[in-house]
């Protein structure tokens, strides 16, 4: 999508280059104004310069904080497993209140809302890759039910997943 050479940027299209001006806005004062700079545009999260323009994902540059990183590799590779703040405060040897603090930082947002946005960004990919029901998307991307898969895309997306489904 984009491409840095030295002192030399490149962007292959208009969604291109927004993503690049974020990159920009990264590179200068941080993720969490890029962040933020992005929802005010409603726009996902800057996309990487090398992710295929055909993917309307977006996934967040790696976080600088090695203890947010490692939990936010965990959290995509384990959906659906238990992902509350004291089993991920367990496993990065940080009280809750701690965890917080660094999902707030280098995230922008707390780290349930982080794991719900990431379990509906995943619900997402499958309703368009796949013709699972949702109650088996609902269990792969770590929601209790599909009712609760519903409430959470909804929340995300504006529209159930039944709609986003016949939509892509």
């Amino acid at each position: 999508m984009y491409i840095k050479d030295g002192n030399v940027y490149t962007a292959a299209g208009v969604t291109s280059a927004l993503d690049l001006s974020l990159a920009f806005v990264e590179e200068d004062n941080g993720a969490g104004l890029a962040r933020s700079v992005a929802r005010s545009l409603v726009t996902y999260l800057q996309r990487p310069g090398n992710q295929a323009q055909v993917s309307m994902y977006v996934q967040a540059p790696a976080p600088e904080n090695s203890v947010v990183r490692k939990l936010v590799t965990h959290i995509a590779a384990h959906l659906d497993h238990d992902l509350g703040a004291t089993a991920l405060a367990d496993r990065a040897g940080v009280s809750e209140r701690h965890l917080t603090r660094l999902f707030l930082d280098h995230i922008g947002r707390p780290p349930a809302r982080y794991v719900r946005e990431t379990r509906a960004e995943a619900a997402a990919r499958l309703l368009t890759s796949t013709a699972l029901p949702l109650a088996a998307i609902a269990r792969r991307c770590g929601f209790g039910s599909a009712e609760t898969l519903r409430q959470a895309f909804v929340g995300q997306y504006g529209i159930p997943p039944s709609h986003y489904r016949n939509l892509t």
